[in-house]
This record gives C-alpha cells, structure tokens and sequence, in this order.
C-alpha cells in the first residue's frame, strides 16, 4: 500500500472523530506543508522535516506539532506530551468537530511552518554524561558479566537504563526496575530491545 492509499484509509476510517480529523487535514492541506505517511499516522512536513501530525485517539483527537516547544500558545491550548519525558513534541487536543476554530488552527500551522523554516528545533542532549544510579553501579560491581555486557552497550541504550532505574520515585520501584535491568543485561540486551524491530 502507497503512503497515499494509507493516508486515505486512514482518514475513510469509521471512527467517532473522523469528521473531525478531516477538518484538522483540510486546514492542513491549505497550507505549504506536504502530506506524508510516518509512524501510522499522516504526518505534514516541510523540506522532508517533520512539522505536525494528525491523529484520532479513543477519547480525543488533535495535533501533535513536532516542535511545539517553539510555538507562542496565545491560546494556551498546548500540552507538553508526556511531562518531563517528552522536550519538543506539544499536543493540541480537541474533544469534538465544534472545538476546532479554523483561523486559530491555521495561525499554530503557520507559526509551525515558519519556525522550521528558521531552523527553531530542540536539539536532543546527547552527550550529556551519563549518571548511572547507585544502585546499578553496585550490582555492576559485584558480578563481572552485567558490568561487561552494560559497558558494550551504545551510550543511548546505557541512558535508557539509567534513567529507568533513577526516575523511579519510590525505593520498591527502583529495586524492581533494577531486577528487571540486571536480568536483560546478563542476556545482553538493552531495555528496549524486544520492542526494536531488527
């Protein structure tokens, strides 16, 4: 199936906010933007960077600007996607086709192009040093294989681990975290890896 064919049946697709959804493409398709396909959901881009996105969940649907950050929010409609995880991406969510104001809708759009135009896009801290958490640095001490196999890891998959067991609030939870992490570490693996395809 094309990106095209998937982009239709995608927005043919019998579901509570397809009118609304529509609406959110028009305004889109009025724009410079081109329509693409990415990720299962059409995405609108801009010299092939990611600009926004248009997506029906079970509850609400709305548009996902990939650098959100940016965007001035008159109407203090933007919600970061997941607080403190998520640095760029901001949603704008709508519970029906009567939330949707087309002139305030195309001002975010064209304010989103503008900035990816000028280059405004959140840089991920990738060489940031990693912290790793006490209780992985003594589990690491103590057995010779976890600490060969952590050290084999990219700097990315070592992070992914780190934060999981450090951004853990309660004691209990970190142990657990930890559990798990040791296990897939003496496989080799890295955290993520059975979701990665390849």
């Amino acid at each position: 199936m094309k990106n095209q064919e998937k982009i239709e049946a995608y927005y043919a697709k019998e579901q509570p906010f397809k009118e609304g959804i529509g609406l959110l493409r028009e305004l889109a398709l009025k724009t410079e933007l081109n329509e693409t396909y990415k990720w299962g959901i059409p995405v609108y881009t801009i010299d092939n960077k990611n600009v926004l996105g248009i997506l029906a969940f079970k509850h609400h649907f709305g548009i996902w600007f990939y650098n959100g950050v940016f965007l001035k929010d008159p109407k203090k409609v933007l919600e970061n996607a997941q607080e403190g995880k998520t640095k760029a991406m901001r949603h704008w969510k709508f519970t029906s086709i009567a939330d949707i104001n087309n002139a305030a809708v195309l001002s975010y759009f064209q304010e989103a192009i503008d900035n990816q135009k000028k280059g405004l896009v959140l840089i991920p801290e990738k060489n940031k040093p990693i912290s790793i958490p006490s209780l992985l640095k003594k589990a690491m001490d103590n057995n010779e294989a976890l600490k060969m196999n952590y050290e084999g890891l990219t700097a990315y998959k070592q992070r992914e681990y780190c934060e999981y067991i450090s951004e853990a609030k309660q004691e209990k939870t970190k142990l657990s975290r930890l559990e798990k992490s040791v296990a897939l570490l003496l496989e080799g693996l890295g955290l993520h890896d059975k979701y990665r395809k390849g």
